[in-house]
């Protein structure tokens, strides 16, 4: 019995999430069909993170397990000749009891704004429109509150599923400042919010971002994100930001993958972080 494990990116803009539902397009279902034509046999794949509609993924992950004869390194190759908004960028075999949700130790999510008029159809499903820049010092200034362990009850969104637990550990967040070009020449200035951490509630990056966002609009005191968080009430916090300027970047499987991480990470925060950005198609 082979266990695989997936590294995939999408776009997720024409899915009704990750997870097979009856009757809708998701990104589960449609490679689950994909890999079952490939390989000749029922595939159930478990996948990291359950991305909601409109989310994207650089670095999801998802195991399969299975008798089958084609070697990892080939289902890349075959697979991507037959999907188009989805890509499997690599497949390795893991042992019996590797599992790509019980197995993750970390995660990291990036979020995207882009100041570009709201109608904007290039950029519409990728970011999250903005019609003026925000502070970027006061949103840096307010993602140092977040960063650590906490009670994030406050950073949850109503529907998801029951958790024992809403306390996390967020290793770093930061906020940088770039610009793009879209296909039709148009340059915009971009705003992303990086977060990672252990784990995350139903939304919690989207409702990060969103508070993020009132600080940089000086809605709220950048100071006032750690009474948000004390508080553990929902309806202190930021607005749930669109889903369309989410993607799940990297997923960290072992405490060194993870421990790599926070040492490329570990300087002190400036101000400003600058980055060349380009839209993800």
């Amino acid at each position: 019995m082979k266990n695989i494990l997936l590294k995939i990116a999408y776009d997720g803009s024409g899915f009704h999430g990750w997870q097979r539902q009856p009757d809708q397009r998701t990104v589960q279902g449609t490679l689950e069909e994909a890999l079952e034509h490939i390989i000749g046999a029922p595939i159930t794949l478990e996948g990291t993170s359950r991305t909601d509609a409109g989310v994207h993924a650089l670095g999801q992950c998802a195991t399969m397990r299975g008798d089958f004869g084609i070697p990892a390194a080939r289902i890349p190759i075959a697979a991507n000749n037959i999907l188009q908004d989805i890509a499997i960028l690599s497949a390795e075999e893991k042992p019996e009891g590797f599992h790509a949700r019980f197995g993750a130790v970390g995660k990291t999510y990036v979020y995207r704004f882009a100041v570009a008029p709201r109608g904007d159809i290039f950029l519409r499903n990728y970011a999250c429109l903005l019609a003026k820049a925000p502070n970027i010092g006061k949103m840096s200034e307010a993602a140092k509150h977040i960063e650590g362990t906490h009670d994030f009850a406050s950073f949850q969104a109503a529907g998801g599923a029951e958790r024992e637990t809403t306390v996390r550990t967020i290793f770093d967040v930061r906020i940088k400042e770039g610009a793009g070009t879209d296909p039709a020449g148009g340059v915009y200035e971009t705003v992303i919010a990086e977060v990672a951490g252990d784990g995350f509630l139903y939304n919690m990056v989207r409702i990060i971002a969103g508070t993020l966002l009132e600080a940089g609009y000086e809605r709220i005191a950048p100071k006032e994100t750690a009474g948000i968080i004390a508080a553990k009430s929902r309806a202190l916090a930021g607005p749930t930001m669109p889903p369309q300027g989410l993607y799940l970047k990297e997923v960290y499987f072992d405490d060194d993958a993870l421990t790599a991480y926070r040492n490329m990470h570990s300087e002190p925060h400036e101000t400003l972080n600058r980055c060349t950005s380009t839209m993800t198609r």
